[in-house]
């Protein structure tokens, strides 16, 4: 919701929008002003609005840049949002019902969002260009002028001599690849440099294999496997079918600007004393490693590394992260859902009723739209369209903090064909799936929509039933790391649901539940307590315990895996009273008491166990009572008894080991006595 102080300038266009500036002045408590043609004949009266300081909200998008040059121009320093209230609601055939939807819009555009931080690429313009006949020399003949190029020729690689080398040309197959743009490494394989003698194709000289070069651009004309897993997402790596000219041309020229310094975000912040992943060299979890498409998460120790130079910023890795040492920075979650806030607040408190937000990105989701309110009806007015940068993203915390703020129901737009693996998506929504049922909200809540054609999302958005809103709708505003804010996202959902169950089970892999163990075989070692990243599993200093605190687990498996006695299960779940629910002891037994000097040392059936297993079976603690007391002893009374009496545990009466001299002299007496007899 906007601030009372914040102007809010919104235009007709021409006539061509309805504007209900009652709706917007409700939904966002600012000073609301109308236009008819803002960015002409009226741009005189923006200049007189922008001189002042006041914060400023434009409802236009179209214009933007108009409107920062003139701000500019009359010397305005305080930034400027803009939010497009035309495409995505004023040209609808709905239009007359979308002022609560445009105070959201608004209301979403005035929520600040901090700039993510950037990791920088630099490239000298060193290409490998890989191919299988003329058409990688083709390629390199376009490039030569303006790229380091080198020439790599699948086996046979029968072609003819270049009249002119103006460039390597070199036999071999590339075998793997690594890196990104301006620091790619290549292993290629049957490599050869061809003969200058060459007359009628190429004679190469003997191949090798396991050679290795490095390049800062790959251009792969192959037509075969792509060397990265997502490979319309590594930066530096370009693809084209070498049968269609015009796809290579394009590649070509996209490798020609890739010369120079470039910057990309940092998608992912990561904190590796959060992360779950091994303890000791026990692997515990693995939900980035399994989910990114791109492999820029790879095993660090008992952490994970995440490259930032490969990452593509899907966000799966954020979105699945259970402890939230993996988090999103473009934006924040905390600064995304404040901006989710402010939008269904504003669009509730206008006389909005059962919102649908629409999540998309702004590469495919807002050409559809665009497309849809310029040739088509435009989107229904209870239809608020989230704009992220990745849908995949989103986790569950957004989703929780939707329905606590408002939400009728959620949709994701994705591509009909994926840019990449969306597993993490589908995760994320079977995990809220059964929250949102288990709270009373009902089936069909949340979905995805995967078309690239404007007419179906708009059949598939007519398609939702009516569905009511949370009946006790929060308005809590976020703050924090990303699990905090989960956690309190699930609270005020659970206050605000139509049936606020208390314990929900969750399917596995959750990032909530509790530790169940099996009482009589547990031996309370409490490896399962060194081995847990969160502090869920927890002793006591003073009494042999084992406890369980659910609110602090993530379901990470590093107990179930450490456990020498395997009798550690996770019990996915959602406990809504974890939170305030006290250390739930699991296992206690009695101490064992020194019986020197009476302090408690250990658990005492352990000790007892320990006794049972040595008395007259092991050689060290035949027939003598004093050696199996020393086990019942604290650490510093056996040291004291040793020190005292001279005691040696190991000074016991045993057969001397037979040693070679023991088995010869055995064969000599033998050799004797057969004489003797004769």
């Amino acid at each position: 919701m906007a601030e009372s102080g914040r102007h809010l300038l919104i235009c007709s266009c021409d006539g061509t929008v309805p504007l209900d500036a009652d709706a917007i002045r409700r939904g966002c408590r600012g000073e609301v002003m109308t236009a008819t043609q803002l960015c002409r004949a009226e741009l005189d009266r923006f200049r007189t609005i922008a001189v002042t300081e006041t914060p400023l909200t434009v409802g236009c998008t179209q214009e933007a840049a108009l409107f920062s040059e003139a701000a500019a121009e009359i010397g305005r320093a305080s930034p400027i949002e803009f939010s497009n209230i035309r495409e995505t609601a004023g040209w609808s055939s709905e239009a007359a019902q979308t002022g609560p939807k445009m105070a959201a819009l608004l209301a979403a555009a005035a929520e600040p969002l901090p700039s993510a931080p950037f990791v920088e690429l630099r490239s000298n313009g060193v290409i490998l260009i890989g191919g299988r006949d003329e058409v990688a020399i083709e390629a390199g003949n376009l490039l030569k002028d303006h790229l380091d190029v080198t020439v790599l020729i699948e086996p046979p690689a029968a072609i003819a001599p270049p009249r002119i080398a103006d460039f390597p040309v070199a036999k071999g197959k590339v075998r793997n690849a690594k890196g990104h743009l301006g620091a790619f490494e290549v292993t290629v394989d049957d490599f050869a440099q061809p003969a200058p003698s060459s007359r009628g194709t190429l004679v190469f000289a003997l191949s090798r294999n396991d050679t290795r070069s490095s390049c800062d651009i790959i251009l792969d004309l192959t037509g075969g496997s792509a060397l990265f897993p997502a490979a319309d997402l590594r930066d530096g790596y370009l693809r084209a079918d070498p049968n269609h000219p015009a796809a290579m041309l394009q590649a070509v020229l996209k490798a020609r600007d890739l010369v120079g310094t470039f910057e990309k975000p940092r998608y992912v912040a990561f904190d590796a004393a959060r992360c779950a992943h091994s303890r000791s060299q026990v692997t515990g979890c693995t939900r980035c490693l399994d989910l990114c498409p791109t492999g820029a998460i790879t095993p660090a120790g008992d952490r994970v590394a995440v490259d930032a130079s490969i990452c593509a910023g899907c966000g799966q890795c954020a979105a699945a992260c259970p402890t939230g040492a993996a988090s999103y920075a473009l934006p924040p979650e905390d600064a995304l859902m404040r901006k989710l806030r402010a939008m269904l607040i504003a669009y509730r408190e206008a006389g909005g009723e059962q919102a649908i937000v629409l999540l998309h990105d702004d590469s495919h989701g807002a050409p559809l739209i665009d497309a849809l309110a310029r040739f088509g009806d435009g989107l229904p007015a209870h239809v608020l369209p989230f704009v992220v940068n990745e849908v995949t993203q989103v986790g569950l915390e957004f989703v929780a903090a939707a329905f606590a703020y408002g939400a009728a129901a959620m949709r994701f737009l994705l591509r009909a064909r994926a840019r990449h693996d969306v597993t993490g998506l589908m995760q994320t929504l079977a995990l809220a799936e059964p929250i949102l049922e288990g709270l009373g909200f009902g089936g069909s809540r949340i979905a995805t929509i995967e078309t690239d054609d404007p007419e179906a999302l708009l059949a598939a958005l007519h398609a939702i039933p009516p569905m009511p809103s949370a009946p006790r709708p929060a308005s809590f505003r976020p703050v924090g790391r990303k699990r905090d804010v989960l956690r309190f996202a699930l609270s005020e959902l659970h206050r605000a649901a139509p049936v606020p169950a208390d314990i929900i089970a969750l399917p596995e892999g959750a990032p909530f539940g509790a530790v169940e163990i099996d009482v009589a075989g547990c031996t309370l070692c409490l490896s399962c307590v060194s081995a847990c990243p969160t502090g869920a599993l927890r002793d006591d200093a003073e009494r042999p315990m084992l406890r369980f605190v659910e609110d602090a687990c993530v379901q990470c498996g590093l107990c179930e895996a450490t456990c020498p006695e395997h009798v550690v299960t996770l019990k996915p779940q959602l406990d809504f009273g974890a939170a305030r629910a006290p250390a739930r002891v699991l296992k206690e037994e009695e101490p064992f008491c020194c019986i020197r000097c009476g302090k408690p040392f250990g658990v005492k059936s352990t000790i007892e166990r320990v006794v049972a297993k040595l008395e007259g079976k092991h050689w060290m603690y035949k027939g003598s009572s004093r050696r199996l007391d020393v086990i019942r002893m604290c650490d510093d009374c056996r040291v004291a008894v040793a020190a005292e009496e001279s005691f040696d545990p190991y000074a016991v009466q045993r057969q001397p080991a037979r040693t070679t001299d023991d088995y010869l002299r055995e064969r000599e007496a033998q050799k004797h006595n057969g004489r003797d007899k004769s």
